[in-house]
């Protein structure tokens, strides 16, 4: 068997690589994902990462909160009424949309309006909280009305 020698190929180690006639090269991304690893069990990762993640459970205010959140909604919408647009920080209860339970969001802006028909607090950016998983409401800045 003969032994291999760099100098047998010498006349052609200069030249280009050739270019395929028929079809176009394969990109570099392609290529590489040739090469990688098979994943038997797809969404595995995913549904072990959903299942670590927790939630809090909603628990709704007392009778004493409730009727001063109410006392609160009141003043708020004294104000819209009377051309206001006070900025308020709210505390809610946000459900996850894939597990049971939910999550005590924040949230804090100029309140467009009051939806009594579907009953949310609409804000100017657009983002509405349902009225009834209000838990905290505050006002923000110095305004005429008061909330606090």
């Amino acid at each position: 068997m003969k032994k291999f020698d760099q100098k047998d190929y010498d006349d052609i180690r200069q030249l280009p690589h050739p270019d395929p006639r028929n079809h176009p090269r394969m990109s570099m991304r392609d290529r590489a994902a040739q090469f990688s690893p098979f994943a038997a069990l797809t969404g595995y990762d995913a549904a072990v990462e959903e299942s670590e993640r927790l939630t809090q459970e909603w628990k709704a205010p007392d009778e004493a909160a409730a009727e001063e959140l109410d006392r609160k909604l009141g003043i708020l919408q004294n104000a819209l009424a009377n051309g206001l647009q006070p900025e308020i920080k709210v505390t809610y209860f946000r459900e996850d949309d894939r597990k049971e339970g939910g999550s005590y969001q924040t949230k804090q802006g100029e309140v467009r309006r009051i939806d009594a028909c579907h009953r949310q607090l609409i804000f100017q950016d657009g983002e509405c909280v349902p009225l009834i998983r209000i838990c905290e409401m505050e006002q923000v800045g110095s305004q005429d009305t008061e909330c606090k």
